[in-house]
This record gives structure tokens, C-alpha cells and sequence, in this order.
């Protein structure tokens, strides 16, 4: 089936979104009860410090703990906004920081970081006078900042004025209920559903009736991500995660000449965002590419920068070990799905 289509459906009760691109499944989201959501936000109370480490460990709703990067002049017992902005392993704290932000499809509301800004994808000089105009109009002069993300381009100016409003009000709302003495859930993130809508925004076929999943062929991609193996034409490449760290490794099969390899790795650079993305994988990754000569790893670079940079995932590209393997830091913004779906599937 050509073109984009976002689905919208159920899986064992829980509600889950997936994005196909000619057939074939690009993106996958589903919720998990029991974590918290990413952006959710929180009025937490800072715990203790983390002594050389310059971070404070936070109290969160429902005997949760947060980790708070940086905590230079907090003080056990002071109140603060928190957003969660990844997901934790099981038995660690949840990552949280004080940079909160209100984001939904065409804006995002800065608190603490006044100012008007557009994206720089819209380059329309005489859209991007109409958007500022409007976002003069609709934000008050002082306090907090603005965000007109690059879906602006093509919507409509009531729908941004729309967002504008809700975000706007929102964060005033949150920001007037800051003060407590005990933790409190003041926002729970968006579900699947709303991400989907807030992110997926290039032109799409919306499914949103009960067993959509099933009709495109999204349950039969889920089945084969509870295996290690992907296939890339006449090569494979293994993605496993263990507790450390994710590996991944790339072998050409039975064909061990310089050109194989070269093209078993370019094939898995352009395959990795991907399935790190659907696998919900992050943290450390170590790749140990197919053997090449290290006169092919300029190339290989230029096609991992190339496929990251494209991935809503931010993920730090670090470079090759002595041991000739390639490292990567990916965010830890999704649920691993294998676990879940198992459970679900």
C-alpha cells in the first residue's frame, strides 16, 4: 500500500498508534500503565543530593523517585516543577528536569524562556511575518516564550491561534499550582494517540476504527520485531539489548569481500534509527559493523549522520573504540516494546 497512513487502535486494552510509510511500519507507539509518561509534569519535592555527581534525587507522586540532573542551589523539603523526559529502567529513578515545556502540535510554550520564535524549516519570509504577527497577538509581553514549530506552514490560522490559546493556558495553570508541600501529578503526557497527532504531522490517511492494526499488516510487524534478526537483502544484522548497554551486530553471511561489507553496513546504517525507534531501544549502543577497510568508515560516517539526523530520536553518533566498534548515546524515550508486547500480542 503506497503512501502514509497513521493508525489508531487498541492492543490488549492499551492504546497504541503506528505509522506506515508504503506498507511498511515506520513508527510504533503504545502505553504502558505503569511507567509515566514522557512530558509528564510534576510538583516534586527535592529529596538529597547527589554528592559528586551535582544531581538531587526528587520525591514524585505514588512513592516515585525522579533523578534531577542538575540540582546546584536546591535544598531537601524545596518544591519544584519537574517534566519527565525519558523513560527509567525498571528499579532506577525517573529522569526528570526543570526545563519544562508545554507542547502540542503547532506551538510550544516556553516557561522561564521568554521570546518569540518559528522554525527554521518555514522559510517563506511573508509566512513567517504572518506568524510572528499572530504570535505577538496571542503572547503576553513578558514571561513566558513561544515556539511556532514548522507544521505552522501549511495550517490553518485559527488552528494555530487555537494551540497558541491551550498551551498558553495551560502552562498558567500549571505554573499557578506550583507551590505544595507534597508531590503531585499536574499533567500525565500525552497517550499514543495525542503523540501521534501532535507529531506525525506530514499529510496522512487517519484509521481510527477498532482492528485497523490488524487490516494493514501492523500485528504482523510487531510479530517480527520479538526476534533479534533483520534482514538487509543478502545480509543480516542482530539487535540485542542486555542490561548495559544495546548491540548490534552485522555480518554479510557467507560473502566476505570489501564490497559485501561495505554494503551489509551501509544497508544497516540505513536500517538502525529505524529499528532501534520500533524496539523502543536506547541508552549506550555499540555496533561491530561487517570487517571493511578503515578507508570505507568516512562513507559509513556520512550515511550514519545522515539517517540519525533524519530520526526524532535525539542519539549522539561518539565514534569508533580501538577495537574497531562504533558507539552511539541514544535518549531513553520510549518503552523497550519486546517485554510488553509479548504480553499483548
Amino acid at each position: 500500500m503506497k503512501g502514509r497512513s497513521i493508525l489508531l487502535d487498541h492492543l490488549g486494552g492499551q492504546e497504541a498508534a503506528a505509522l506506515m510509510v508504503d506498507g511498511r511500519l515506520e513508527d510504533f507507539l503504545i502505553d504502558d500503565p505503569e511507567k509515566a509518561r514522557v512530558g509528564a509534569i510534576y510538583r516534586a519535592i527535592c529529596d538529597r543530593p547527589l554528592k559528586g555527581q551535582g544531581g538531587m534525587m526528587v520525591r514524585l507522586p505514588d512513592g516515585e523517585s525522579g533523578f534531577l540532573r542538575q540540582g546546584k542551589g536546591l535544598k531537601p523539603g524545596q518544591a519544584l516543577l519537574v517534566q519527565v523526559t525519558g523513560q527509567a529502567e525498571d528499579g532506577k529513578a525517573v529522569p526528570v528536569t526543570q526545563r519544562v515545556l508545554f507542547k502540542s502540535r503547532y506551538a510550544i510554550v516556553t516557561p522561564g524562556a521568554p521570546g518569540l520564535n518559528i522554525s527554521r524549516q518555514i522559510t517563506d519570509e511573508e509566512t513567517r511575518g504572518f506568524l510572528r504577527v499572530l504570535a505577538e497577538d496571542m503572547m503576553p509581553e513578558e514571561g513566558a516564550g513561544l515556539i511556532l514549530r514548522s507544521s505552522c506552514a501549511a495550517a490553518d490560522e485559527d488552528a494555530i491561534a487555537e494551540d497558541i490559546a491551550a498551551m498558553r493556558d495551560l502552562a498558567a495553570a500549571v505554573l499557578n499550582d506550583a507551590d505544595g508541600s507534597e508531590p503531585e501529578a499536574l499533567t500525565e503526557g500525552d497517550g499514543p494517540h495525542v503523540f501521534a497527532w501532535r507529531e506525525w504531522t506530514a499529510p496522512a490517511t487517519v484509521e481510527t476504527h477498532s482492528g485497523c492494526f490488524e487490516e494493514q499488516g501492523v500485528l504482523d510487524a510487531l510479530e517480527r520485531l520479538q526476534v533479534a534478526v533483520v534482514t538487509l537483502g543478502d545480509a543480516d544484522m542482530w539487535v540485542e539489548a542486555t542490561r548495559a548497554l544495546v548491540t548490534v551486530d552485522v555480518n554479510t553471511r557467507g560473502d566476505t569481500s570489501p564490497a559485501a561489507a561495505l554494503k551489509a553496513n551501509l544497508a544497516a546504517a540505513r536500517a538502525l534509527p529505524r529499528e532501534l525507534r520500533l524496539r523502543g531501544l536506547g541508552g549506550q549502543v555499540v555496533v561491530d559493523f561487517a570487517p571493511m577497510s578503515k578507508a570505507h568508515r568516512r562513507q559509513l560516517e556520512q550515511s550514519l549522520r545522515a539517517t540519525f539526523k533524519a530520526d526524532p530520536i535525539e542519539t549522539s553518533l561518539v565514534g569508533w573504540t580501538a577495537m574497531g566498534l562504533f558507539e552511539m548515546q541514544r535518549k531513553r524515550e520510549r518503552l523497550p516494546s519486546s517485554a510488553l508486547l509479548r504480553k499483548l500480542l
